[in-house]
């Protein structure tokens, strides 16, 4: 039975006050599909009784595994190859060329879900890039929800996990098996250090970072709410950085602190300013 239209008001108010996402009312079916399995976990046999209970909750824990359970999730090693092409190509060359007195390198995944991104990243600059191996490198990985940090910090997938964007190379090399699921090896794990940040809210990353990625999340936020997030991350990212967005995804209107640049396939950003690179680059 579908959630009254009132209560889905109410679950609609709640994700865009904690999390700044817009739900439309062509998505009220992902109320009933979605909030069915947390209702259960907490004893309950509805949706609609795990609601009543949410409004009802004043420790604020019902609501955050609401909205947890209300943002999407989808994920896969190596998600757009093209993306990493571009990395491989010209990107990290670049900054291993611009770094190479401080031996230092930060990245930052943003809205990570279950870690396939930022463990991609790692295993891209263990395997690509060897010199790496004695240089000081920090991948922040970040993600709204504490249950998929959790599940990304502990480096372990599904057969179907990684069958999804892992050659069986990568696989053979980069993962141990263990029972039914694939353990990504510490030299990997080490690299990538997981929290949990609501893009929307406080950044607690204090230092500059080399290359962001904010993929596949601003879609969900508003024109106002995106523009926030991009002109915060500008002011994060170095001066020769560089930021990546999913492949659907622009710059809000307005935004003049990023010009795009051709790399390869691949749009990325990177600071306007006097000593920007030419805006296309690679064949």
């Amino acid at each position: 039975m579908s959630v009254t239209p009132a209560d889905y008001l109410y679950v609609q108010q709640v994700v865009r006050e904690q999390a700044s996402i817009i739900l439309s009312a062509t998505q009220q079916y992902l109320v009933d599909q979605r909030l069915l399995p947390v209702a259960r976990a907490e004893g309950l046999s509805s949706v609609d009784e795990f609601i009543r209970k949410t409004k009802s909750d004043s420790s604020g824990r019902l609501r955050k595994l609401l909205v947890e359970a209300l943002c999407t999730n989808e994920t896969s090693f190596f998600r757009d190859q093209n993306v990493y092409d571009a990395l491989k190509a010209s990107v990290i060359p670049d900054l291993i060329r611009a770094r190479s007195q401080s031996r230092t390198l930060r990245i930052w995944s943003a809205a990570c879900s279950t870690g396939q991104e930022p463990y991609t990243l790692a295993i891209m600059l263990r395997r690509d890039f060897p010199l790496l191996a004695t240089w000081d490198i920090k991948i922040y990985a970040t993600d709204l929800s504490g249950a998929v940090v959790a599940q990304a910090r502990s480096g372990r997938y599904s057969a179907n996990e990684v069958r999804r964007g892992l050659s069986p190379d990568v696989l053979a090399s980069a993962f141990t098996q263990v029972g039914d699921e694939y353990e990504l090896k510490k030299e990997y794990r080490s690299l990538v250090s997981f929290s949990e940040l609501n893009l929307t809210a406080a950044w607690p990353i204090a230092e500059p970072i080399d290359l962001i990625m904010i993929r596949n999340v601003l879609i969900y936020f508003s024109a106002e709410v995106k523009r926030d997030i991009l002109t915060r991350a500008c002011k994060k990212l170095r001066a020769d950085g560089c930021l990546f967005l999913g492949t659907t995804e622009t710059p809000a209107a307005g935004l003049e602190d990023l010009m795009p640049v051709w790399l390869k396939d691949v749009i990325a950003y990177r600071h306007r300013h006097p000593q920007a690179q030419p805006t296309r680059s690679g064949p």
